[in-house]
């Protein structure tokens, strides 16, 4: 049985640890991205991207950082898990969470990451769109998903 972590909200002194979880995530999952991206997306999630978004995140019993999750105006934006931490449960806690309390039900994800693809189908999302390229206009092409809706609702016209 795994025991659920409590979720918290990292503060701006956070953030650099943040931005480790999420460096270590990326190089494990997404080693389709050249080095030299990772690292301008690094400079941009540690100055940027973090304060776009309303922050979620588990830590382990020294309270140390193990996943986080970002999310804006309905969608989860990010989602990253230390590689040291996956497969215990939290990534799935995190959304959750951004799906039963700040209400997203919508995220991209890499074309080209079949594992996180995998999890997102298992955890009730679809396909509902595709672009050829990432946010920054890079040629890594991103699956847009949607969360999807019970049955009932969409009888009830």
């Amino acid at each position: 049985m795994r025991h659920h972590s409590v979720i918290h909200t990292p503060k701006h002194s956070d953030y650099p640890e943040l931005t480790r979880v999420w460096e270590a995530s990326v190089r494990a999952t997404h080693d389709f991205l050249p080095d030299s991206y990772i690292e301008l997306l690094k400079n941009l999630v540690l100055n940027r991207y973090l304060d776009a978004v309303m922050l979620i995140c588990t830590r382990d019993q020294r309270q140390n950082i193990t996943g986080f999750a970002g999310i804006a105006a309905g969608k989860i934006e990010m989602l990253f898990i230390d590689p040291a931490h996956r497969g215990q449960g939290l990534g799935k806690q995190l959304l959750r969470y951004a799906i039963e309390h700040l209400h997203a039900d919508e995220l991209d994800v890499n074309e080209q990451n079949p594992q996180a693809l995998g999890f997102y189908f298992k955890q009730g999302f679809e396909i509902i769109g595709r672009s050829e390229h990432d946010g920054m206009g890079q040629p890594y092409p991103l699956l847009h998903m949607r969360l999807k809706q019970p049955r009932q609702q969409a009888l009830r016209g």
